[in-house]
């Protein structure tokens, strides 16, 4: 596992922007995460803070953990890596060495390796080199008509019997040991030596093309999961095997809400430049029912229970990428319209691929609508750390009896799945019926009872 000796200030780079880092052979992506600076290598290697693994492609960064993207500007050495794990010690007294090496020999090093790549991120470089593949052949998608990973997984898909010709270059340089300017980095960094052969991890093996099958027959294809998509699968089964999860489910009659927002939707949106919608009323009798059962709003730490008195509320956004839960913070010190425009933007900068990791960070209970895809019901899985989620589902209008009549209302099955460990059946339940309540008599969160 690599060490991270040492890197930059967090002044020569900025909140939500990456740097590419070259160190012993490797490209490392630096990021600036609330003053603190983090890196992680084109292996999706952690290499320095605690917060996240990533993927490095090219010209972005992506972090799994928290879904965020960063743009990554090349060419800037701002860190170096202990292979050998030896500690700053060690990586001083080579340092010293290393400053005995013409900075002349360094920028030829540069100059030869970024002519082999050409355009083509390491990523997408290792799929060409490792399936084959002749670059020219292949139509980028990227800024300037660079290969994406995807461009190549593509292609790969179309082909019958998985390349093309083999293209030319060799697959990366070798360790060598890489100094920062001590001008622009403000110290002498420490050198790195690495064998880039040691450099592809199972993650990145080479992706088959479709089997070949007979005219008529059936065929398969491997797609490998984006760095992305294999955090979330690893924080849903981490949240099943670590929580004792079950689930509560009631249903609520969205009579009330639907009149009051029909009464006066044109008017809010007039006056706040945003549509009232239903995720609204769903947070503020969340904060409602989780007042009267502060232990929804808790989490497990070690053998402690931690109970949170604020109310930072996870909305679950869906994108082409995969689930995003970014958080409205103090929600319950926000109005209606400050909730709606607050989900908006965040839906569209996660859909954009813009969001911070500061937006997706924290959350003391999650809301999560299935309903948006026609869902009727399901089961969903809670948030860790957290200790509860509420799902939506599809509104639809049933049949009712209210006052001895059968009635048609537009009716919604809530469900909440909860942390059995420290919530109870009872209170699970009593907090599902208050949300009921809270949303058949809006009137009641006005008046906070």
């Amino acid at each position: 596992m690599p060490e991270f000796v040492k890197v930059a200030t967090t002044d020569e780079v900025s909140p939500g922007q990456a740097r590419l880092v070259e160190a012993g052979g490797k490209e490392i992506a630096l990021f600036n995460v609330a003053g603190s600076l983090h890196a992680i290598d084109n292996n999706c290697t952690h290499v320095g803070g605690p917060l996240c693994e990533g993927e490095l492609n090219g010209t972005e960064v992506t972090c799994p953990w928290h879904g965020a993207t960063f743009d990554v500007t090349s060419g800037q050495v701002l860190a170096v890596i202990d292979e050998a794990g030896a500690g700053a010690g060690a990586g001083k007294a080579a340092a010293s060495a290393a400053k005995t090496a013409p900075a002349a020999n360094i920028a030829r090093d540069s100059e030869a390796e970024g002519k082999d790549a050409g355009k083509l991120s390491p990523s997408v470089r290792r799929l060409v080199e490792e399936n084959k593949l002749d670059p020219g052949a292949i139509a980028g998608s990227g800024k300037d008509g660079r290969l994406t990973k995807s461009d190549v997984v593509g292609f790969l898909g179309k082909q019958p019997n998985g390349g093309t010709a083999p293209a030319g270059g060799s697959a990366g340089t070798a360790g060598t040991s890489v100094t920062t300017d001590a001008a622009s980095a403000g110290a002498a960094r420490a050198p790195a030596a690495s064998s880039a052969g040691a450099s592809a991890p199972a993650a990145r093996a080479p992706t088959p093309a479709a089997r070949p099958t007979a005219p008529g027959g059936r065929s398969e294809q491997r797609v490998p999961m984006t760095r992305l998509r294999q955090r979330i699968a690893q924080r849903l089964v981490d949240a099943q095997a670590t929580q004792a999860l079950l689930t509560s489910f009631n249903e609520v009659d969205l009579t009330a809400v639907q009149e009051l927002r029909a009464r006066h939707k044109d008017r809010f949106e007039k006056e706040h430049g945003v549509k009232l919608g239903f995720m609204s009323f769903f947070v503020k009798a969340s904060i409602e029912a989780l007042k009267k059962f502060p232990v929804v709003n808790a989490s497990v730490d070690g053998t402690d229970i931690l109970y949170h008195e604020y109310y930072d509320i996870g909305v679950a956004v869906s994108t082409d990428r995969g689930l995003m839960v970014p958080i409205v913070r103090d929600a319950d010190a926000k109005s209606f319209a400050d909730i709606e425009k607050e989900i908006g933007q965040y839906a569209k900068k996660a859909r954009e691929g813009t969001i911070a990791i500061e937006d997706l960070t924290g959350g003391t209970f999650t809301i999560t609508n299935g309903g948006v895809f026609g869902s009727l019901l399901s089961t969903p899985i809670v948030n860790a750390p957290q200790s509860a989620i509420l799902g939506m589902h599809k509104t639809q209008d049933r049949p009712m009896v209210v006052n001895g009549q059968i009635v048609v209302r537009p009716m919604m099955y809530l469900a909440v799945t909860y942390d059995h460990r420290i919530i109870d059946g009872r209170e699970a339940v009593q907090f599902l019926v208050a949300i009921k309540e809270g949303l058949e008599d809006p009137g009641r969160m006005l008046l906070g009872i």
